[in-house]
C-alpha cells in the first residue's frame, strides 16, 4: 500500500511540473539546422536546430518498422515546437540510468560516468572503474532489466534511462515512461558494420554535450580500425576461418553478412560461410558444419569456453576439428571482470579496433608481432 501511496504521489508531482514549463508553440524556429556527419551507423541520425537537437532513431531493433525522435533542449531554454510524439530531454543529463554494459565505457569515455546513479544486475558490469562506483553505493543495483526495482528507480530521478530493445515488446520500459521519466533505444547493436557500433558513442554524446569528444574518440578508433584493416590487405595467405559453437545441438554460426563475418573479412581471412548472406547467425546442425569445416585452420569466437576440457565436457564432437587438435581455438574469455563478466561483451563494441587487431594477429601473426591478444586466448 506505501508503494501505490507513493507511486500516485510522484504522478501527482510529475504531472503538476509538466503543465508549468513554457513551450514555443510556433515552428519559426525550426528553419535552420544542420544534420551531424554519421557516417556508418545507418539506425540514427542528428539534426542541429537553433533552439534544440533532434535524433531521430529508425534502428531501435532489428526490422523494427518505428521510428522514434527525440527533442534535446538546453535546461535553461523553452521547449521549441514539436511532434507531440517525440520525447523532450533536457540537457545535458546529469543522472541518468543505462540498461546494457556496452553503455558503460561509452560513458567513461566521455568523462560522464559519474552521472550513472543505477543499472539492472550491476554484477554484470566488468569495468573496474564503475565497479570502485558500485562498491562505494554511487551506483544503486536495480535487481533486473525484466523486474526492475521501480521504487528505487523513481528515489535515483533519473533524467534519461537509456535502454534497449529485443523486439519492441518491453513492459519495464513502459512502465518507466508512465513516469514521465524519458527513455531513449540504443540500437547500436543492430548495426551489421563494426565502425557503425562504435559510432553510436555520438548518440550518446549528444544527451551530455559532448558531441566534440564523441568526434575525437570516434575518429581515432576509425583510424585505427582502417589502418590495421589495410596493412591486412598484402598478405597472401588467407587462413580458413571457423566460429560459433553449439546449444544443446543446434551450431549457431556468424551470417555471411554479420559484423562478426566483417571482421574475418577486413582480417583477410577466408570466412568459410562468407558467401551466406544472413545478417544474423544461422542455426545449423553438427554434422553440416562438421562436414564444412572439419579441416578449417583456425577456430576463432569459440563460445566462452575457459578450456579444451570445458568444450570436450560439453560435446565430444568439438575433438574432431582440425583446430581442436592443433590447439588453433581462440575464445574471447581473456579479460573477465570480478564478478564474472566478459569485458568483451562490454568494450567490444566500442572498440571493434582492438577486435580486428586481435583477429590479425592470430590469423597473421607476422603483420602485428608485438601485439598482446587483448579480447581473445587461445584455449589450452
Amino acid at each position: 500500500m506505501r508503494f501505490i501511496t507513493l507511486l500516485i504521489s510522484i504522478l501527482i508531482i510529475v504531472t503538476g511540473c509538466k503543465k508549468n514549463e513554457k513551450t514555443i508553440t510556433t515552428p519559426d524556429q525550426q528553419i535552420k539546422f544542420v544534420t551531424k556527419s554519421i557516417k556508418y551507423a545507418k539506425g540514427f541520425s542528428i539534426k542541429y536546430f537553433d533552439t534544440h537537437k533532434e535524433i531521430t532513431v529508425t534502428s531501435a531493433w532489428p526490422k523494427s518498422k518505428q521510428t522514434f525522435k527525440y527533442l534535446l533542449v538546453e535546461k535553461d531554454h523553452e521547449i521549441p515546437f514539436h511532434d507531440n510524439k517525440a520525447v523532450v530531454i533536457k540537457t545535458p543529463v546529469s543522472k541518468v540510468v543505462v540498461m546494457s554494459t556496452t553503455n558503460i565505457p561509452t560513458l567513461e569515455y566521455l568523462d560522464v560516468d559519474k552521472c550513472l546513479v543505477g543499472f539492472p544486475n550491476t554484477e554484470y558490469i566488468s569495468s573496474k572503474s564503475t565497479r570502485k562506483r558500485i562498491d562505494s553505493g554511487e551506483v544503486k543495483d536495480l535487481n533486473n532489466d525484466l523486474d526492475i526495482n521501480m521504487e528505487l528507480l523513481l528515489d535515483l530521478a533519473p533524467e534519461l534511462v537509456i535502454g534497449f530493445s529485443v523486439n519492441g515488446n518491453d513492459k519495464t520500459l513502459n512502465q518507466i515512461e508512465k513516469f514521465n521519466i524519458p527513455v531513449v533505444f540504443d540500437g547500436a547493436w543492430t548495426e551489421e558494420h563494426p565502425l557503425g557500433r562504435a559510432e553510436w558513442i555520438k548518440f550518446i554524446a549528444a544527451f551530455f554535450n559532448k558531441e566534440e569528444k564523441a568526434d575525437s574518440i570516434f575518429g581515432e578508433i576509425e583510424t585505427s580500425y582502417l589502418n590495421a584493416k589495410k596493412m591486412a590487405l598484402n598478405v597472401e595467405k588467407k587462413p580458413t576461418v571457423l566460429s560459433g559453437s553449439m546449444f544443446k545441438d543446434v551450431w549457431n554460426i556468424p551470417g555471411g553478412n554479420s559484423f562478426i563475418a566483417k571482421y574475418f573479412r577486413d582480417a583477410n581471412t577466408n570466412y568459410l560461410w562468407h558467401d551466406n548472406n544472413n545478417t544474423g547467425s544461422l542455426q545449423l546442425n553438427f554434422e553440416n558444419v562438421l562436414q564444412k569445416a572439419q579441416q578449417a585452420e583456425l577456430w576463432i569466437g569459440a563460445g566462452n569456453f575457459n578450456n579444451k576440457a570445458q568444450m570436450i565436457s560439453s560435446s565430444k564432437g568439438y575433438s574432431f576439428f582440425d583446430a581442436f587438435k592443433n590447439n588453433t581455438i581462440y575464445t574471447y574469455t581473456n579479460k573477465v571482470g570480478t564478478k564474472g563478466g566478459l569485458l568483451y561483451y562490454e568494450l567490444g563494441s566500442l572498440r571493434p579496433d582492438i577486435i580486428l587487431k586481435d583477429i590479425i594477429a592470430i590469423a597473421h601473426p607476422d603483420l602485428l608481432k608485438n601485439h598482446e591478444l587483448y579480447f581473445f586466448k587461445r584455449l589450452e
